[in-house]
């Protein structure tokens, strides 16, 4: 009833800039503040001993230890990239969440001591980056946010249709009882990173942790199972035995209706760092002990009544890991 293959390597999704304040060669820069997004360059100085990271429906914690491998104390900035997030048309609905500036609730301690992290916000359709465009009409670059609707609704007629024509929001037509209702439906792609100091001691390893409350994607019924969807399957690695328990589980004539959910986590700006990740440990939590799940991976081991682990050593990341989960009546 799992499916694993491991064939990326995980590694932590923090970056960083060295700062003006300690005197750095050129090869030291690992990561830029660049007009339209962060510019994540390779780093010589620090290495990433140990990444321990966990993931469920519920939370997201990793724990990081950095060594400053120089003879002199660095200063940068720690770049923590999000998911991107994409409203998949108007059948989704718009979280309304309780800081629209920290939705998933991201927390971060260096050295066990809380740590003020801000908000690298920028708005993008496909190759283009529309953030001036956006905050220049008064528009939340959160396409979920229901306020995001509402400051479409209020533009002028020829701006919405220039945005419609940049491919930046969808007409939404429907009637909800009381006559026909027209909406906007913001299409960017919203991509966030969380920023914040830190200094490197000469010679000493750092600990640095995060935690959040991850956005759970999902569907009712079993999209990615479709054997005419051929891109999730290799993206979950998806194989016979999942599709064999997962069978099992909904019993004859699939009775018992399973929902699909993913999750999914950078890790390739882990490869900026000085080296591969030294030991780098991964849980995946299904949650419910009737949900089944599946991911890419090898040596992944059951380590709970509900969890999955793996070690990697000396791991330099290639890929981001996605996680698909068949989640079963009840037990979302």
């Amino acid at each position: 009833m799992r499916a694993f293959g491991w064939a990326l390597g995980p590694s932590c999704c923090v970056s960083l800039f060295i700062g003006a304040a300690a005197p750095a060669s050129a090869d030291d820069s690992t990561a830029g503040l660049a007009a339209g997004g962060l510019t994540l360059l390779k780093s010589t100085a620090v290495s990433m001993t140990s990444e321990n990271l966990y993931i469920s429906q519920k939370a997201v914690r990793v724990r990081y230890v950095f060594l400053n491998t120089t003879g002199k104390d660095i200063t940068a900035t720690m770049v923590f990239p999000m998911p991107d997030v994409t409203i998949d048309g108007p059948e989704e609905q718009p979280l309304i969440p309780k800081d629209a500036n920290n939705f998933l609730g991201f927390s971060t301690n260096v050295e066990g001591k809380p740590v003020v992290a801000q908000l690298q916000q920028d708005a993008v359709q496909g190759a283009t980056d529309r953030t001036a465009l956006l905050k220049s009409l008064g528009v939340p670059l959160a396409p979920f946010l229901d306020a995001t609707g509402k400051a479409l609704m209020k533009l002028p007629a020829a701006t919405q249709a220039q945005l419609i024509k940049l491919n930046l929001a969808e007409p939404f037509q429907y009637d909800a009882g009381k006559g026909e209702v027209n909406e906007l439906i913001p299409t960017w792609t919203l991509k966030e990173s969380y920023v914040w100091p830190i200094t490197f001691p000469a010679g000493k390893p750092v600990t640095v942790t995060h935690d959040y409350t991850p956005s759970m994607g999902g569907y009712a019924g079993m999209r990615s199972t479709d054997p005419s969807d051929t891109a999730d399957r290799a993206k979950y690695c998806i194989d016979q035995s999942f599709l064999a328990g997962l069978a099992k589980a909904q019993g004859p004539n699939n009775l018992i209706n399973f929902d699909e959910g993913d999750l999914s986590y950078v890790l390739t700006t882990g490869a900026n760092w000085k080296g591969p990740i030294g030991v780098f440990h991964l849980t995946i939590d299904k949650g419910a002990a009737a949900n089944l799940v599946s991911f890419c991976g090898t040596g992944v081991t059951r380590s709970g009544p509900t969890s999955y682990s793996v070690t990697y050593k000396n791991y330099t990341p290639t890929r981001n890991v996605d996680v698909l989960l068949a989640l079963a009546p009840g037990r979302q």
